[in-house]
């Protein structure tokens, strides 16, 4: 894949770690709960039978709730994920599109909640839920 590939509005993720470079290379736009995080699924990411792996999307699901909620305050909110759980609907393959799409339930003084939805050419493929500890809030 080229940067050419990148639908519109995309850049490279705006915080990385060396396990976002392991299962990268991951895209994004906006910020808060407007974040969008888009991915090509590569071979990399496929289980045995070819398959967009489901642990991938879990990965991508935590990097996107916790992203998404901590840049929707000003200054972020630093907090660690508490619990996150996906349900699989559909699934990808070599080559497809796959982002997310966040909605925010609450940011409280010591949990916040959202679930982010993954989808490929307008169907969605998965949800996740997440509840996170806050660590700091302003």
């Amino acid at each position: 894949m080229t940067h050419a590939d990148i639908p519109a509005g995309f850049a490279p993720i705006f915080r990385t770690s060396p396990f976002i470079e392991t299962i990268g290379p991951l895209y994004s736009a906006g910020s808060g709960v407007t974040l969008v995080i888009g991915m090509h699924v590569q071979e990399k990411h496929t289980n045995a039978r070819g398959a967009l792996h489901g642990g991938v999307l879990a990965s991508v699901a935590d990097i996107a709730l916790g992203y998404g909620m901590a840049t929707s305050t000003s200054p972020p909110t630093s907090m660690v994920t508490a619990n996150l759980s996906v349900d699989f609907a559909g699934g990808a393959k070599i080559g497809d599109w796959v982002e997310t799409s966040l909605d925010i339930q609450k940011i409280g003084s010591r949990m916040a909640f959202a679930n982010v939805y993954f989808s490929v050419a307008g169907e969605r493929i998965a949800r996740a839920s997440g509840v996170f500890l806050v660590v700091t809030k302003s």
